[in-house]
């Protein structure tokens, strides 16, 4: 009875804590008035294995960005590619740097290699930029970045947009979890002063920072376990909304399912081996930001607990089980009700909140569905976290920036 007791309170009080920290996200940045003069130099590194269908659109719109080209070049991670990804990228002009090497997959040892072959290269540059080949910027990236940099921060991470939301179901519901994150997650962490969190994608890093404390990011998740790092040293990586990062998303159930299983186990992998560490540190030095990255490295417990909650919920409300066994009310019928009203009206209030177009809330039709299928992708994420084999994510969809401005 305790332990039931324990547990429903736990459940309740962890969804509860994000839900009041995503409050912060009702207010957005404003656009800055101060811009920096263009002074810093970026090297940026686009992640490809076998991209050729895609990467054609992200080389020219980066030959196009709205930054002085003497302060910017561009290398294309050409891993373990068997197709014309590097015949592309050097017809586009940029460096194709090719790579292979069977026994260390994945985007983390690509971007280890790299950044050893750019220190040993007679250009430095101030910062590095992280892209993958299914992507599309924003014109104004590079200065958003440089703004930052200036300002004194060290990581940042822009506003990753989704390049095909109404592809199918599962892109539009992929859309849907990324306005939520940006808008309730990382504008409201921005919001509080705390650290947000690295996305995989649209990532800039000081030089100086990665060459001090080098990359050592190898897991499935190279994102989240760079993050962890940081944040236990005491650098939070910063938020800039307005440089925006178009990212292909998965079209079919199948292929979204490989994909979040691979983040389920690297996410994994990185909370058994960081969260610890960053809560002890938290409690030591008092730190709510560092509590809080510890929290987010909970992450896919919290997806368990969120299915706790609906189950709670469902036993509490929906069955005479209650009038039987008095530990399923530990909390009152109507709390359940506020705290799954509260989890799932945050998503069209956000809708509203973004000005998406109106075609777009047809997908929270089926989102229940595809929220519903991160219970089972986790569960094989926890059990399966030690399978470190890494997976390619085909992309297809070669549009242009154009297209998106429009």
């Amino acid at each position: 009875m305790v332990l039931a007791n324990v547990f429903q309170f736990i459940i309740f009080a962890v969804t509860l804590y994000q839900i009041l920290i995503s409050l912060a996200g009702f207010r957005r940045e404003k656009k800055r008035g101060l811009q920096h003069a263009p002074r810093k130099s970026f090297a940026i590194l686009i992640a490809a294995h076998n991209e050729e269908r895609v990467i054609a659109p992200l080389l020219d719109n980066l030959n196009t960005l709205d930054y002085p080209a003497e302060l910017y070049d561009v290398f294309v991670i050409c891993d373990n590619c068997t197709d014309r990804t590097a015949e592309i990228a050097a017809a586009h002009g940029v460096y194709a740097m090719e790579r292979s090497d069977d026994s260390r997959k994945g985007k983390g040892f690509a971007m280890e290699w790299m950044l050893e072959q750019l220190w040993e290269r007679e250009r430095q540059y101030d910062a590095v930029v992280v892209f993958d080949a299914d992507n599309l910027v924003s014109r104004n990236f590079l200065r958003e970045m440089n703004n930052k940099l200036a300002d004194g921060h060290r990581v940042v991470q822009g506003y990753v947009e989704t390049k095909n939301p109404f592809d199918s179901w599962v892109s539009l519901s992929y859309a849907i979890t990324y306005w939520f994150i940006n808008r309730m997650w990382q504008q409201a962490r921005h919001n509080w002063g705390m650290a947000t969190t690295l996305a995989g994608t649209g990532m800039c890093f000081e030089s100086g920072l990665l060459k001090e404390i080098g990359w050592n990011a190898t897991s499935l998740t190279e994102d989240v376990e760079f993050t962890a790092r940081c944040i236990g040293l005491g650098i939070y990586p910063t938020w800039a909304n307005q440089a925006i990062i178009y990212d292909e998303k998965p079209i079919t159930l199948a292929a979204s399912m490989r994909q979040r299983v691979r983040w389920m186990r690297g996410h994994t992998d990185c909370a058994r081996r960081y969260m610890g560490p960053l809560m002890l540190q938290a409690i030591r030095s008092r730190s709510f930001a560092q509590f809080d990255a510890a929290m987010y490295l909970f992450q896919p417990i919290r997806f368990m607990f969120v299915a706790a909650v609906w189950v709670m919920s469902y036993l509490q409300l929906a069955t005479p089980l209650h009038e039987q066994f008095a530990w399923l009310r530990t909390l009152p019928d109507s709390a359940w009700v506020a705290l799954n009203a509260a989890l799932f009206l945050q998503f069209p209030l956000v809708m509203l909140l973004e000005r998406r177009p109106w075609r777009s809330y047809l997908g929270l039709i089926l989102f229940p569905v595809f929220q519903f299928t991160w219970f089972p992708i986790t569960l094989v994420g926890l059990v399966t976290s030690r399978n470190k084999t890494w997976n390619h994510t085909v992309h297809t969809r070669s549009v242009r920036i154009e297209d998106m401005a429009g």
